[in-house]
């Protein structure tokens, strides 16, 4: 194996295309990362500030696969790829939803669904030679494109307030249509990982306030539980990974909870009336509505096969109400075996969060996973092409050890003997011996995205 990495040409640091300082972010990864964002991003039937048409707003969202796949190739123009069993999850899936929908009774719909799920893993295959980097650049990549994605919410609601706020009062996108739960989830993922990028002191105090701020402004105009509830343990569980090592976090944990008890003593009754969303008891013990359409679903009769493997990818929807919950969605598109997937790469991602080095890198990494277990609960993603598959793989990326250098000079063409063009690339999965891998080596300067 050491043999095969000697073997490899290696260029000087500062030519890699790969290497990049604390503040500089390569242009192409950051690109291919947005178009994969905005490919999740799902438009709603909100109304927005320049209508248009549903259909183009679909084929933009789509279309932007095909973008990022593209732009992920010429990022990695050799196709290197480091080895994830995270990945080799995702993979199984994907095929095992195609090898299903061509059987499906909605054989063009899910079959296309399929070749999407399929398109978007091999594209974070692509981007595989990123992971586990010093700088956290994938985990920077997804907060400036969240940072995006919130900075139209806010101009929206801004510019046409009434529009911003016309779903039942909640606070949704009208740049681009994006639905309160999705913009909950954005503002969610932004404060929580600027709070742990702050304790840690990977980010300044102004720039984590801003975070903070817009933040919390957004997931409170939103209304939407869920988001709340999985960032408050995402967080609890984070920071609790670094409580004995810094002294920020004891600091900040402890003014966290005091503030929490006062708050719930003084505005209780404000309080519940945000949580209540206007909702009757009953409503709300039901998770409006989602019970009987999970009942419902789980009452219909099913074959063995497709209790084992379901019926395909779907829109995620029963009798055209949607289902609202992971896990009952996989069951219906992906059966048992979806299922025991998706609990394996959870497991995966938990066991190496757990076995990883104390620091920034596992924190942020506890508090996605954990806001993705606790999420899943009540909303749908993890089967299918998703923002909680791009968090996850964040996640991913910051628990894998730093990639050797023979990874990174093989991401980069070569040049000929005779200093003529770059040789045709070589596709190729480079193995690297433990004894260049790192496992925690923070940022030495701050960085500000």
């Amino acid at each position: 194996m050491t043999g095969l990495v000697a073997s490899l040409p290696t260029l000087p640091d500062s030519s890699s295309s790969i290497r990049t300082s604390a503040r500089r972010l390569p242009v192409l990864l950051v690109l291919a990362w947005g178009a994969l964002l905005l490919n999740v991003l799902t438009p709603s039937s909100n109304p927005t500030l320049v209508p248009i048409p549903q259909p183009i707003n679909q084929a933009v969202a789509q279309g932007s696969l095909l973008l990022a796949l593209v732009l992920a190739l010429l990022a990695n123009p050799r196709i290197v790829i480091r080895p994830s069993a995270f990945l080799v999850f995702l993979s199984l899936m994907a095929v095992m939803a195609l090898a299903v929908s061509i059987h499906s009774e909605f054989l063009v719909g899910s079959t296309y669904r399929s070749m999407r799920l399929i398109a978007f893993v091999a594209c974070l295959w692509l981007l595989t030679p990123w992971w586990g980097r010093r700088d956290l650049v994938l985990l920077r990549a997804h907060r400036l494109w969240l940072w995006g994605a919130l900075s139209t919410v806010v101009v929206g609601a801004v510019v046409a307030p009434g529009r911003a706020f016309a779903s039942e009062g909640r606070l949704a996108g009208t740049v681009w249509p994006m639905p309160s739960p999705q913009v909950a989830h954005y503002a969610a993922v932004l404060l929580g990982t600027s709070v742990i990028l702050w304790m840690c002191r990977l980010i300044g105090g102004s720039h984590a306030l801003l975070g903070i701020v817009v933040s919390v402004a957004v997931l409170i105009g939103t209304h939407t539980r869920t988001a709340l509830l999985a960032m408050v343990l995402g967080l609890a569980i984070a920071s609790a990974s670094l409580f004995l090592g810094h002294a920020r976090v004891r600091r900040t944990s402890v003014s966290g909870v005091v503030f929490a008890v006062v708050a719930g003593t003084l505005f209780a009754p404000e309080l519940l009336a945000w949580a209540a969303r206007g909702q009757s008891a009953q409503d709300t013990v039901q998770l409006t509505g989602r019970a009987k359409v999970w009942s419902a679903s789980l009452d219909q009769a099913r074959s063995g096969w497709q209790e084992l493997f379901g019926d395909g990818l779907s829109n995620k929807s029963f009798n055209g109400l949607p289902v609202d919950s992971n896990w009952i969605a996989t069951y219906l598109d992906l059966g048992w075996f979806g299922i025991v997937v998706q609990v394996a790469f959870f497991l995966l991602l938990l066991g190496m969060a757990v076995t990883h080095v104390r620091g920034a890198r596992r924190a942020v990494a506890l508090f996605l996973i954990v806001y993705g277990i606790v999420a899943s609960l009540t909303e749908v993603g993890t089967a299918d092409a998703s923002i909680y598959i791009l968090d996850l793989v964040v996640a991913a990326a910051l628990l894998v050890p730093e990639p050797g250098r023979g990874l990174r000079a093989a991401a980069r063409p070569r040049a000929k003997a005779d200093g003529g063009p770059p040789q045709s690339p070589r596709v190729g999965v480079v193995l690297h011996p433990a004894s260049e891998w790192t496992t925690e080596m923070e940022p030495s300067t701050r960085w500000t995205n």
